[in-house]
Order: structure tokens, then sequence, then C-alpha cells
């Protein structure tokens, strides 16, 4: 059977759900948002990688976090707001569905913004999906008495910031526009905090670790998507394929210790008894961009390796090793350093020193980068045992 939602439900339906609640998981409509707002990322990762091919790297950089930050903060507002509400009703959907619309546009603006440094369709798909998220907190402030000063501090936090938004795209200055577009920035992640002053909303910490997980899992499957395709063009125009498979290889090593660091212990517990949700939700910013640019770094690599970027070596082997290691360190500071004791505490920072250091091998970096991160991973696995089997 099929359960259909009701179009309206009575007054009080838009309630928060419990902290505590069993079996809390993912709905099938967070994890199609989740596949839906990638597209975007992957199209990031693309540009991102012409960009440092092209040898424009500081563009490509500031366009790829601009950018990145429209995919990003509207995907964590909603995996929030819906940890502590979804009533998974019509308008819900609704309003989802229009978020999600939201990023693809953002997706389809992504050349544009880092060719020609117009943002004007991407600020169009953010303030489109902006104004669907903030419709939700009118819902919940007309249904939660107790909660209306966190939901009017929100909702009309996340509105007049559109205005702004939409009044920024009046400026012409390059400058200008760019401080403009700063200031906002800082504005918007300042809001959940000044909501929460009026009012904690309650959150299930599985099922928000659980959503970062997913998105995780999707951004890094997005790496390993762009790398093929990447690796598979190369090899039509590359006849010695041994840098290829070198380049591949040592990839795929990286994207399998991403993934095992992440989820090499359960958060939930965690993130609820003594990690700040503010730290570690924003952190998050830093891991999400950090995965999806080891795969346009890869792509970078293939390309210099049939001669198609005239960039260095060095330059090719750092679109790798640098946000590997820059994920290693993100990972440990937010999370893999409170389940290490002594000197394993220092054991992926080094990790990260070491695939940095490996930049100068040239064209065999990231095979050196990935045999590093399976060294230390093979080295963590074993410290981590004899820590279980040491006695208290």
């Amino acid at each position: 059977m099929v359960r259909v939602p009701r179009l309206r439900q009575p007054v009080g339906a838009v309630q928060a759900r419990e902290k505590g609640e069993s079996n809390r998981v993912s709905t099938p409509l967070e994890l199609f948002f989740d596949l839906c707002f990638v597209v975007a990322v992957g199209q990031a990762g693309r540009e991102l990688a012409l960009a440092v091919g092209a040898g424009q790297v500081g563009h490509g950089l500031a366009s790829y976090a601009a950018v990145f930050f429209a995919v990003w903060w509207p995907w964590m507002n909603y995996s929030w707001f819906a940890t502590s509400f979804d009533p998974d009703d019509i308008p819900f959907r609704l309003a989802t569905f229009v978020q999600i619309a939201g990023s693809l546009i953002i997706a389809a603006a992504v050349p544009r913004a880092f060719a020609e440094h117009d943002f004007h369709l991407v600020v169009v798909g953010y303030v489109v999906l902006r104004l669907a998220f903030c419709s939700q907190w009118l819902r919940v402030y007309r249904d939660n008495p107790e909660l209306r000063g966190t939901a009017a501090r929100w909702g009309w936090g996340v509105f007049v910031i559109q205005v702004f938004w939409v009044l920024l795209q009046l400026v012409h200055d390059k400058a200008d526009y760019d401080i403009g577009f700063a200031v906002l920035v800082a504005a918007e992640i300042t809001v959940p905090y000044w909501a929460g002053r009026a009012g904690r909303l309650p959150f299930h910490p599985h099922h928000i670790a659980e959503r970062y997980g997913l998105f995780t899992l999707i951004v890094l499957g997005e790496t390993v998507s762009a790398a093929t395709v990447a690796v598979q063009e190369a090899t039509v125009a590359q006849e010695d394929l041994k840098e290829l498979l070198a380049l591949a290889l040592g990839g795929l090593l990286i994207v399998f210790s991403a993934w095992w660091i992440y989820f090499a212990h359960e958060m939930a517990d965690l993130l609820e008894r003594q990690l700040s949700p503010f730290l570690w939700g924003y952190g998050h910013y830093v891991v999400f961009a950090a995965a999806a640019s080891i795969g346009a770094g890869m792509e970078v690599g293939a390309a210099w390796t049939t001669g198609e970027d005239h960039i260095s070596a060095r330059l090719a082997a750092a679109a790798v090793t640098v946000p590997t290691a820059v994920y290693y360190l993100a990972v440990w500071g937010l999370q893999g350093r409170f389940f290490k004791h002594g000197r394993a505490q220092a054991l992926m920072p080094m990790t990260a020193v070491a695939v940095l250091l490996c930049t100068q091998a040239g064209g065999y970096a990231v095979i050196l980068a990935g045999a590093c991160c399976t060294v230390a991973l093979t080295a963590g696995v074993y410290v981590g045992r004899r820590a279980d089997q040491t006695p208290e």
C-alpha cells in the first residue's frame, strides 16, 4: 500500500519531533533531495578542474568556494529543519521540490559563474530555494506557540537576507559585489545562532549523523564518477597508460581511505554529549568541499597526463594532494581526534603532511599519496585494535 499524504492537516500538525525517537532514519524524500543537490556539486567540481587546468587557480578556488556555499548552506539548513520537524505532508513535499528546483538552477548557472564571474543566476536559484525554506518556518510559527520566537527569527532572518541578495544584483562594481557577497554570507551563517538564542530546537543526533554521513557518501561517489570519466577520456588520447593507471589506483586508494576514516566511529553519541552542533555542522563545509575537489583534482591530473592542460606537474599533483590533506585535517578536527589517544592522536595530521610532501613527486604524486593514506589507515586500525585489547 502507498501512503498518500494529506493536502492539509489540522492546526498543530507541524510539531517538533522527539529527540529520542527510536528507529529514526533518513526518509526517501531526504535521499532524493541529496541526490539532486549533488548535481550542483558535480558541476562545481568540473568547473574547478577546468579553471585549475587553465592555470587560473585563485579565480577557480574563489568561484568554487562561493558556489559550494550556495549548495551546502541550503542543504544543511534543510537537514537540520527536517530533523526537528518534517511533517511529510504535501505542503512540505512541495516546498522540498521547490528547493530542489532552486538547486538545479544553481547547477545550470555554475559554468557562467566560473567563466564570467556572473553569479546572478546562482543567486536566483539560491533565493528560490531559500524562500521555499522560509515558508516552512511560517508553518512552525503558526503551529507551535512555544517556538514562535525561534521561528520568527528564522523566518524573518532568512527572508530579509534574501531581499538583500536581490538588491546585491544591482551592484555592478566587482569589488563592491564581492564585499557584499561576503557580508551576506556572514549574515546567513549567523541566523541559526541568533534564532537559537530565542529557544533551542530539538535535534535527533542519530538522524543528523546519518544525514551528514549519507551526503559524504554521495559526494565521494560523485568524486569516483568524475575521476572515472576523466581517466576513461584520457585513455583515448594516451598510448602509455602507466601514469594514468598510477593516477587511477592512487585516486581509488585516497577515496577508499577517505570513506574509511569518516565512518571509523559512530558520531551520534559524541554529537549529543560533547560536540558543538554548530561547530560540527559548519565544519562539514570543509569536509564536503574537500571531498568533492578531490575528484576535480583527478580530472586535472588526467588532463595533464595527456598533455591537454599545460600546467606544471606539481600543480597537477597539488590538485589532488591539497584537498586530500585538507579533508584529513578537517575530519580529524571535527571527529577523529575524539577517538584517538597518545601517539595515535598525531596519525591523521602526519598523514596530511605526508600527502602534501608527495606533491614533489609530480606525475606519480597521486599513487604515492594513496599509498600514504593506505599505510596510515592500516596503522590506525592496528593501533585501534591494540587500544581495545589494552586492559583498563
